[in-house]
């Protein structure tokens, strides 16, 4: 049955996205924060069918922890879902990605529309001070700037490196960090066809203020307290354990 809603779920999406693309491409004369909500709706039609059709639902923990300026999102990367689902769950934002996302036909048209921070990662010091400079107009702009440290989707279980960039941009611009953890590749793994139902866990931790507090202690901070919630998260435990300890913080506290 997962088979056949996901079948069904790629038809349609392979149906709606390229007009929907067109559309958004239509709407380049409109303020970046008016193309957002254009191109957010493709963002809304595709988790309505991963609910309807695939039976595929979340839930978040800590929402109460989201600041109410904008902030740096540092994301566990284990599937495609967490890149639709944070555009609900968080304010208008925009990702750190690898250029080459935008060439992908009709997908990257429109992601290119909501004004990304797009960077050779083989760059080096330049993709970092790339990432301060932008990152500094996008936060004037009142968006916020998700990152996935690890880069890549990793498999439930696995970790993958840590990079410095969100951490980086933190430590230049002063905006804080707000770690996420959740359990989505355990219901659509990276690369899978399948998209199983059930309920992915989405935890929001508490938001790290970076004053005074180098970029390669952040990042440890913000990698052990996501992958210590991940573990706790897992459907692979039968019980959920008690909440992973706070990330430590100079600055902001629980809303």
């Amino acid at each position: 049955m997962a088979m056949l809603r996901s079948l069904i779920y790629t038809l349609l999406q392979a149906v709606i996205t390229p007009p929907y693309a067109l559309f958004t491409l239509a709407c380049f004369p409109l303020p970046v924060h008016r193309r957002y909500r254009v191109t957010y709706g493709w963002t809304r039609l595709m988790l309505f069918m991963l609910r309807t059709v695939c039976g595929l639902h979340y839930r978040v923990i800590g929402q109460e922890n989201i600041p109410d300026r904008p902030s740096i999102i540092l994301s566990k990367h284990q599937s495609a879902w967490e890149t639709l689902a944070l555009q609900q769950i968080f304010p208008p934002q925009v990702w750190v990605l690898k250029k080459e996302l935008l060439r992908i036909p009709f997908f990257g048209w429109g992601l290119a529309m909501t004004n990304p921070i797009a960077i050779d990662r083989s760059a080096g010091k330049a993709a970092l001070e790339q990432i301060v400079e932008q990152g500094r107009e996008r936060l004037r702009e009142k968006f916020w700037i998700v990152v996935f440290p690890e880069g890549t989707r990793v498999p439930p279980g696995s970790k993958g490196k840590y990079r410095i960039g969100g951490a980086w941009l933190a430590a230049h611009t002063g905006a804080s960090i707000v770690p996420v953890a959740h359990n989505a590749g355990e219901f659509w793994g990276k690369n899978s066809f399948v998209k199983n139902p059930g309920v992915i866990t989405v935890s929001i931790g508490k938001p790290i203020n970076p004053d005074g507090i180098e970029p390669a202690v952040l990042i440890a901070q913000v990698e052990a307290w996501i992958e210590a919630e991940t573990q706790r998260i897992s459907t692979r435990n039968h019980q959920i354990a008690p909440a992973a300890p706070a990330v430590a913080s100079t600055g902001e506290q629980e809303k």
